[in-house]
């Protein structure tokens, strides 16, 4: 019996964040405040457990914080989460694992992580989506789509009001928002 019990803390000790997280089966809220009002998130880490531990990680070490939104293109996606308001790329960690194949949909208002063309690429920026954007789910185009892990709950008019800045090139970037859009703060409540 001991030594059954003695395993049971012993599994329990060696979770991992994300499983840590997907156990609880309370949702992940997050406020972002932006210059242009607040947006509030719910993350789902019962689908998505690398996913929010990866973006609540980030969140709870304020790597957002002064971050911008900066790609938005008008009836598809705003994106965030890796650029300083002078468009410098911020460090990340070790890309994490695509877990895009659990599900949850690239509909309107349904945030997701961003990656490159390499399917398990994606690091601390995400996308929030525009309007339904089915060809980005598992598989997508290229066999695994764009890992959808949470919803906006409210704030979809900030959004909105974000996904209507006029935009321009900046640094060899398209897409940018002409009026610099900052996340000022992300917190996150368990």
């Amino acid at each position: 019996m001991k030594r059954i019990f003695l395993g049971l803390v012993l599994g329990m000790v060696f979770l991992t964040a994300g499983e840590a997280i997907a156990a609880d089966s309370k949702p992940v809220t997050v406020e972002m405040q932006t210059n242009l009002g607040t947006i509030t998130l719910e993350l789902n880490a019962t689908a998505a457990p690398q996913s929010v531990e990866n973006f609540v990680q980030y969140a709870e070490e304020g790597f957002y914080n002064g971050t911008i939104f900066h790609r938005v293109i008008k009836n598809f996606m705003i994106q965030g989460g890796g650029f300083s308001p002078d468009m410098q790329r911020k460090s990340t960690r070790d890309p994490i694992r695509n877990e895009a194949k659990n599900g949850l949909k690239n509909s309107r208002g349904s945030i997701a992580m961003a990656r490159t063309s390499a399917a398990h690429s994606a690091t601390a920026q995400f996308f929030i989506n525009l309007k339904d954007n089915s060809f980005l789910d598992y598989p997508g185009q290229d066999g695994w789509g764009y890992c959808v892990f949470g919803k906006v709950t409210s704030g979809m008019d900030v959004v909105d009001k974000i996904a209507q800045q006029p935009t321009t090139r900046k640094n060899g970037m398209r897409d940018v928002p002409a009026n610099t859009v900052i996340i000022e703060k992300v917190s996150v409540s368990r």
